[in-house]
Protein backbone atom coordinates (compact mmCIF):
# COMPACT_ATOMS: atom_id res chain seq x y z
CA UNK A 1 0.00 0.00 0.00
CA UNK A 2 1.03 3.60 -0.52
CA UNK A 3 -0.15 5.22 2.70
CA UNK A 4 2.50 7.39 4.32
CA UNK A 5 4.49 7.48 1.05
CA UNK A 6 5.11 10.79 -0.72
CA UNK A 7 2.40 11.52 -3.31
CA UNK A 8 5.08 12.13 -5.93
CA UNK A 9 6.84 8.81 -5.36
CA UNK A 10 3.87 6.59 -4.48
CA UNK A 11 3.06 3.64 -6.70
CA UNK A 12 0.59 4.51 -9.41
CA UNK A 13 -2.61 2.52 -9.68
CA UNK A 14 -3.20 0.37 -12.71
CA UNK A 15 -6.99 0.29 -12.32
CA UNK A 16 -9.66 2.69 -11.06
CA UNK A 17 -13.06 1.84 -9.61
CA UNK A 18 -15.03 5.07 -9.20
CA UNK A 19 -18.22 4.64 -7.17
CA UNK A 20 -21.02 7.17 -6.75
CA UNK A 21 -23.78 6.96 -4.18
CA UNK A 22 -26.17 9.39 -5.83
CA UNK A 23 -27.61 11.69 -3.17
CA UNK A 24 -25.45 10.14 -0.44
CA UNK A 25 -24.38 12.59 2.24
CA UNK A 26 -23.02 12.11 5.76
CA UNK A 27 -26.54 11.71 7.13
CA UNK A 28 -27.26 8.80 4.80
CA UNK A 29 -23.92 7.14 5.60
CA UNK A 30 -24.46 7.56 9.35
CA UNK A 31 -28.01 6.19 9.20
CA UNK A 32 -26.80 3.19 7.21
CA UNK A 33 -24.09 2.53 9.77
CA UNK A 34 -26.51 2.65 12.70
CA UNK A 35 -29.04 0.49 10.83
CA UNK A 36 -26.28 -2.13 10.54
CA UNK A 37 -25.57 -1.84 14.28
CA UNK A 38 -22.48 0.34 13.96
CA UNK A 39 -21.01 -1.66 11.09
CA UNK A 40 -20.08 0.07 7.85
CA UNK A 41 -17.91 -0.64 4.84
CA UNK A 42 -16.60 2.91 5.06
CA UNK A 43 -14.47 1.85 8.04
CA UNK A 44 -12.23 0.10 5.51
CA UNK A 45 -11.08 3.32 3.84
CA UNK A 46 -7.84 4.80 5.22
CA UNK A 47 -8.31 8.16 3.45
CA UNK A 48 -11.30 10.52 3.72
CA UNK A 49 -11.84 13.97 2.27
CA UNK A 50 -14.65 16.47 1.83
CA UNK A 51 -15.72 18.28 -1.33
CA UNK A 52 -17.99 21.14 -2.32
CA UNK A 53 -20.51 20.55 -5.09
CA UNK A 54 -21.93 23.77 -6.54
CA UNK A 55 -22.51 23.96 -10.30
CA UNK A 56 -21.63 26.88 -12.58
CA UNK A 57 -25.08 28.42 -12.27
CA UNK A 58 -26.36 27.34 -8.86
CA UNK A 59 -25.13 26.68 -5.35
CA UNK A 60 -27.10 23.43 -5.42
CA UNK A 61 -26.03 21.11 -8.21
CA UNK A 62 -27.93 18.44 -10.08
CA UNK A 63 -26.50 15.04 -11.02
CA UNK A 64 -25.57 16.11 -14.56
CA UNK A 65 -23.42 19.04 -13.48
CA UNK A 66 -22.10 17.09 -10.49
CA UNK A 67 -21.03 14.07 -12.51
CA UNK A 68 -19.60 16.24 -15.29
CA UNK A 69 -17.42 17.91 -12.66
CA UNK A 70 -16.01 14.45 -11.83
CA UNK A 71 -15.69 13.22 -15.38
CA UNK A 72 -14.44 16.39 -17.11
CA UNK A 73 -12.94 18.53 -14.37
CA UNK A 74 -14.99 21.63 -15.21
CA UNK A 75 -17.96 23.46 -13.79
CA UNK A 76 -21.10 23.38 -15.89
CA UNK A 77 -24.78 24.30 -15.60
CA UNK A 78 -27.44 22.11 -14.04
CA UNK A 79 -28.75 19.59 -16.54
CA UNK A 80 -25.60 19.48 -18.66
CA UNK A 81 -24.02 16.16 -19.64
CA UNK A 82 -20.33 16.10 -20.59
CA UNK A 83 -20.24 19.71 -21.77
CA UNK A 84 -18.79 22.81 -20.16
CA UNK A 85 -20.65 26.00 -19.24
CA UNK A 86 -20.38 27.17 -22.86
CA UNK A 87 -21.91 23.88 -24.06
CA UNK A 88 -18.63 22.69 -25.56
CA UNK A 89 -17.93 18.95 -25.25
CA UNK A 90 -15.26 18.08 -22.69
CA UNK A 91 -13.23 14.84 -22.76
CA UNK A 92 -14.09 12.53 -19.87
CA UNK A 93 -12.00 10.28 -17.67
CA UNK A 94 -13.63 7.20 -19.18
CA UNK A 95 -12.91 8.41 -22.72
CA UNK A 96 -9.31 9.13 -21.73
CA UNK A 97 -8.95 5.65 -20.26
CA UNK A 98 -10.36 4.12 -23.45
CA UNK A 99 -8.00 6.18 -25.62
CA UNK A 100 -5.09 4.75 -23.61
CA UNK A 101 -6.21 1.19 -24.31
CA UNK A 102 -7.76 0.55 -20.89
CA UNK A 103 -10.91 -1.53 -20.53
CA UNK A 104 -14.00 0.35 -19.35
CA UNK A 105 -17.23 -0.46 -17.54
CA UNK A 106 -20.38 1.14 -16.13
CA UNK A 107 -22.76 -0.55 -13.66
CA UNK A 108 -25.75 1.45 -12.38
CA UNK A 109 -29.15 0.86 -10.80
CA UNK A 110 -30.88 3.46 -12.98
CA UNK A 111 -31.19 3.71 -16.75
CA UNK A 112 -27.78 3.63 -18.44
CA UNK A 113 -28.71 6.97 -20.04
CA UNK A 114 -29.36 8.69 -16.69
CA UNK A 115 -27.37 11.78 -15.76
CA UNK A 116 -24.52 10.29 -13.75
CA UNK A 117 -23.48 7.44 -16.06
CA UNK A 118 -24.17 9.54 -19.17
CA UNK A 119 -21.72 12.19 -18.00
CA UNK A 120 -18.87 9.73 -18.52
CA UNK A 121 -19.58 8.93 -22.19
CA UNK A 122 -22.04 11.45 -23.70
CA UNK A 123 -21.94 15.15 -24.58
CA UNK A 124 -25.34 16.85 -24.65
CA UNK A 125 -26.61 20.11 -23.11
CA UNK A 126 -29.76 18.59 -21.62
CA UNK A 127 -29.95 15.47 -19.49
CA UNK A 128 -33.56 14.81 -20.54
CA UNK A 129 -32.39 14.02 -24.10
CA UNK A 130 -32.24 10.31 -23.32
CA UNK A 131 -32.51 9.10 -26.92
CA UNK A 132 -29.68 11.40 -27.96
CA UNK A 133 -27.60 10.20 -25.01
CA UNK A 134 -28.19 6.56 -26.00
CA UNK A 135 -26.63 7.17 -29.42
CA UNK A 136 -23.33 7.98 -27.71
CA UNK A 137 -23.11 4.36 -26.55
CA UNK A 138 -23.05 3.31 -30.19
CA UNK A 139 -20.19 5.75 -30.81
CA UNK A 140 -18.27 5.19 -27.56
CA UNK A 141 -17.68 1.49 -27.04
CA UNK A 142 -17.65 0.50 -23.37
CA UNK A 143 -16.63 -3.04 -22.50
CA UNK A 144 -19.17 -3.79 -19.77
CA UNK A 145 -22.54 -2.02 -19.43
CA UNK A 146 -25.27 -2.70 -16.89
CA UNK A 147 -28.36 -0.52 -16.53
CA UNK A 148 -31.96 0.09 -17.52
CA UNK A 149 -33.57 2.32 -20.12
CA UNK A 150 -34.07 -0.20 -22.91
CA UNK A 151 -36.76 1.91 -24.57
CA UNK A 152 -34.19 4.56 -25.48
CA UNK A 153 -32.42 1.93 -27.58
CA UNK A 154 -35.15 -0.17 -29.19
CA UNK A 155 -38.40 1.80 -28.84
CA UNK A 156 -37.21 5.20 -29.96
CA UNK A 157 -39.81 7.83 -30.83
CA UNK A 158 -37.74 10.29 -32.89
CA UNK A 159 -35.76 8.27 -35.40
CA UNK A 160 -37.07 4.69 -35.00
CA UNK A 161 -33.48 3.34 -34.97
CA UNK A 162 -32.88 0.07 -33.17
CA UNK A 163 -29.66 0.77 -31.32
CA UNK A 164 -29.58 -2.72 -29.82
CA UNK A 165 -29.27 -4.21 -33.30
CA UNK A 166 -26.69 -1.59 -34.25
CA UNK A 167 -24.61 -2.40 -31.18
CA UNK A 168 -24.84 -6.12 -31.88
CA UNK A 169 -23.61 -5.52 -35.42
CA UNK A 170 -20.57 -3.71 -34.03
CA UNK A 171 -19.74 -6.67 -31.78
CA UNK A 172 -21.75 -6.24 -28.57
CA UNK A 173 -23.24 -9.17 -26.73
CA UNK A 174 -26.61 -7.84 -25.52
CA UNK A 175 -28.90 -9.38 -22.91
CA UNK A 176 -32.44 -8.17 -22.24
CA UNK A 177 -33.11 -10.38 -19.23
CA UNK A 178 -35.40 -8.81 -16.65
CA UNK A 179 -33.71 -7.11 -13.68
CA UNK A 180 -34.58 -10.07 -11.41
CA UNK A 181 -33.03 -12.67 -13.73
CA UNK A 182 -29.30 -12.05 -13.81
CA UNK A 183 -27.93 -13.35 -17.12
CA UNK A 184 -24.96 -15.63 -17.47
CA UNK A 185 -21.95 -13.47 -18.22
CA UNK A 186 -20.59 -14.46 -21.66
CA UNK A 187 -16.98 -14.75 -22.74
CA UNK A 188 -14.88 -11.61 -22.74
CA UNK A 189 -13.93 -11.65 -26.42
CA UNK A 190 -16.67 -9.07 -27.11
CA UNK A 191 -18.17 -6.24 -25.00
CA UNK A 192 -21.30 -7.01 -22.98
CA UNK A 193 -24.44 -4.93 -22.38
CA UNK A 194 -27.22 -6.07 -20.05
CA UNK A 195 -30.35 -3.93 -20.39
CA UNK A 196 -32.00 -4.63 -17.05
CA UNK A 197 -35.38 -3.01 -17.80
CA UNK A 198 -37.26 -1.03 -20.43
CA UNK A 199 -37.49 1.98 -18.14
CA UNK A 200 -35.96 2.40 -14.67
CA UNK A 201 -35.12 -0.68 -12.58
CA UNK A 202 -37.17 -0.98 -9.36
CA UNK A 203 -35.82 -0.42 -5.88
CA UNK A 204 -34.10 -3.07 -3.79
CA UNK A 205 -37.28 -3.43 -1.75
CA UNK A 206 -39.20 -4.26 -4.93
CA UNK A 207 -36.87 -6.99 -6.14
CA UNK A 208 -33.73 -5.46 -7.66
CA UNK A 209 -30.59 -7.14 -6.31
CA UNK A 210 -28.00 -7.09 -9.08
CA UNK A 211 -25.66 -4.23 -8.07
CA UNK A 212 -23.24 -6.08 -5.73
CA UNK A 213 -23.01 -9.17 -7.94
CA UNK A 214 -22.63 -7.24 -11.20
CA UNK A 215 -19.98 -5.01 -9.63
CA UNK A 216 -17.98 -8.13 -8.82
CA UNK A 217 -18.62 -9.79 -12.18
CA UNK A 218 -17.98 -6.56 -14.05
CA UNK A 219 -14.57 -6.19 -12.45
CA UNK A 220 -13.71 -9.76 -13.42
CA UNK A 221 -14.98 -9.23 -16.98
CA UNK A 222 -13.10 -6.04 -17.77
CA UNK A 223 -9.97 -7.21 -15.97
CA UNK A 224 -9.81 -10.04 -18.49
CA UNK A 225 -10.30 -7.56 -21.35
CA UNK A 226 -7.77 -4.99 -20.17
CA UNK A 227 -4.83 -6.29 -22.21
CA UNK A 228 -2.54 -5.56 -19.24
CA UNK A 229 -3.26 -1.82 -19.55
CA UNK A 230 -5.71 -1.64 -16.66
CA UNK A 231 -9.35 -0.65 -16.45
CA UNK A 232 -11.64 2.22 -15.47
CA UNK A 233 -15.01 1.28 -13.99
CA UNK A 234 -17.92 3.48 -12.84
CA UNK A 235 -20.45 2.06 -10.35
CA UNK A 236 -23.48 4.01 -9.14
CA UNK A 237 -25.93 3.32 -6.35
CA UNK A 238 -28.44 5.46 -8.20
CA UNK A 239 -31.58 5.07 -6.13
CA UNK A 240 -30.25 6.43 -2.84
CA UNK A 241 -31.09 9.75 -4.47
CA UNK A 242 -34.63 8.71 -5.37
CA UNK A 243 -35.33 7.60 -1.81
CA UNK A 244 -34.11 11.01 -0.64
CA UNK A 245 -36.40 12.81 -3.09
CA UNK A 246 -39.39 10.82 -1.84
CA UNK A 247 -38.29 11.07 1.82
CA UNK A 248 -38.59 7.28 2.04
CA UNK A 249 -36.35 6.21 4.91
CA UNK A 250 -36.93 2.46 4.52
CA UNK A 251 -35.94 2.48 0.86
CA UNK A 252 -33.00 4.76 1.60
CA UNK A 253 -31.58 2.37 4.20
CA UNK A 254 -32.06 -0.58 1.84
CA UNK A 255 -30.39 1.24 -1.07
CA UNK A 256 -27.47 2.24 1.14
CA UNK A 257 -26.99 -1.36 2.30
CA UNK A 258 -27.05 -2.54 -1.32
CA UNK A 259 -24.46 0.06 -2.33
CA UNK A 260 -22.25 -0.84 0.64
CA UNK A 261 -22.23 -4.48 -0.52
CA UNK A 262 -21.04 -3.34 -3.95
CA UNK A 263 -18.33 -1.22 -2.31
CA UNK A 264 -17.22 -4.21 -0.24
CA UNK A 265 -16.83 -6.29 -3.40
CA UNK A 266 -14.73 -3.56 -5.00
CA UNK A 267 -12.54 -3.27 -1.90
CA UNK A 268 -12.09 -7.04 -1.68
CA UNK A 269 -10.78 -7.02 -5.24
CA UNK A 270 -8.55 -4.01 -4.62
CA UNK A 271 -7.05 -5.53 -1.48
CA UNK A 272 -6.18 -8.74 -3.31
CA UNK A 273 -5.05 -6.97 -6.49
CA UNK A 274 -2.86 -4.28 -4.91
CA UNK A 275 -2.94 -2.12 -8.05
CA UNK A 276 -6.45 -0.67 -7.88
CA UNK A 277 -7.56 2.75 -6.65
CA UNK A 278 -11.12 2.76 -5.29
CA UNK A 279 -12.78 6.16 -4.88
CA UNK A 280 -16.28 6.47 -3.41
CA UNK A 281 -18.24 9.70 -3.22
CA UNK A 282 -21.58 11.30 -4.18
CA UNK A 283 -22.64 13.96 -6.66
CA UNK A 284 -24.66 15.78 -3.95
CA UNK A 285 -26.80 15.15 -0.89
CA UNK A 286 -30.55 14.66 -1.31
CA UNK A 287 -33.28 15.31 1.23
CA UNK A 288 -31.35 17.19 3.91
CA UNK A 289 -31.59 14.09 6.09
CA UNK A 290 -30.78 14.02 9.80
CA UNK A 291 -31.15 11.58 12.70
CA UNK A 292 -33.39 12.89 15.47
CA UNK A 293 -33.09 12.71 19.23
CA UNK A 294 -34.62 9.54 20.65
CA UNK A 295 -33.18 7.34 17.91
CA UNK A 296 -31.40 4.12 18.84
CA UNK A 297 -29.90 1.19 16.94
CA UNK A 298 -33.26 -0.58 16.91
CA UNK A 299 -35.32 2.44 15.87
CA UNK A 300 -33.94 5.31 13.82
CA UNK A 301 -36.04 8.47 13.66
CA UNK A 302 -34.96 10.06 10.37
CA UNK A 303 -36.07 13.54 9.37
CA UNK A 304 -35.89 15.12 5.93
CA UNK A 305 -35.81 18.89 5.46
CA UNK A 306 -36.25 18.85 1.69
CA UNK A 307 -37.45 16.76 -1.24
CA UNK A 308 -34.60 18.15 -3.34
CA UNK A 309 -30.82 18.34 -3.34
CA UNK A 310 -28.83 20.32 -0.79
CA UNK A 311 -25.49 22.16 -0.85
CA UNK A 312 -23.88 20.14 1.96
CA UNK A 313 -20.27 19.11 1.51
CA UNK A 314 -19.87 15.50 0.44
CA UNK A 315 -17.42 12.89 1.80
CA UNK A 316 -14.84 11.26 -0.46
CA UNK A 317 -13.32 7.88 0.47
CA UNK A 318 -10.19 6.44 -1.15
CA UNK A 319 -8.32 3.14 -0.94
CA UNK A 320 -5.27 1.82 -2.76
CA UNK A 321 -2.36 3.35 -4.69
CA UNK A 322 -2.95 7.09 -5.08
CA UNK A 323 -5.43 7.28 -2.19
CA UNK A 324 -3.39 9.97 -0.40
CA UNK A 325 -4.34 12.50 -3.08
CA UNK A 326 -7.90 12.54 -1.74
CA UNK A 327 -7.20 13.95 1.72
CA UNK A 328 -8.46 17.42 2.63
CA UNK A 329 -11.24 19.74 1.49
CA UNK A 330 -11.58 20.52 -2.20
CA UNK A 331 -13.99 21.15 -5.05
CA UNK A 332 -15.77 18.36 -6.94
CA UNK A 333 -13.84 19.24 -10.11
CA UNK A 334 -10.65 18.32 -8.26
CA UNK A 335 -11.71 14.65 -8.35
CA UNK A 336 -10.91 14.69 -12.09
CA UNK A 337 -7.43 16.13 -11.57
CA UNK A 338 -6.61 13.94 -8.58
CA UNK A 339 -7.44 10.81 -10.57
CA UNK A 340 -5.36 12.04 -13.53
CA UNK A 341 -2.44 12.82 -11.25
CA UNK A 342 -2.69 9.48 -9.47
CA UNK A 343 -2.66 7.70 -12.84
CA UNK A 344 0.14 9.85 -14.26
CA UNK A 345 -2.04 11.08 -17.14
CA UNK A 346 -0.93 14.36 -18.67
Amino acid sequence: MTYGVSQETAKRPKNIIFMVGDGMGLGQITASMYAQRNKTVFDRFPVTGLMTTQSSNHLITDSGAGATAFSCGCKTFNGAIGVNAKKHPCPTLLETADSLGMATGIVVTCSITHATPASFYAHVPERASMEEIAVWLVQNRIDFLIGGGGKYFNKRTKDKRNLVQEMEKTGYQVSTNRYDSIPKIPGTERPFFWITSEEEPPSVLKGRTFLPEMTQKGISFIQKRDNSRGFFMVVEGSQIDWAGHSNDKLTLIAEMADFEKAIANALDFAKKDGETLVVVTADHETGGMSILQGSNLDSLDLKFTSKGHTASMIPVFAYGPGADFFNGIYDNTDIFYKIKKAMGWN
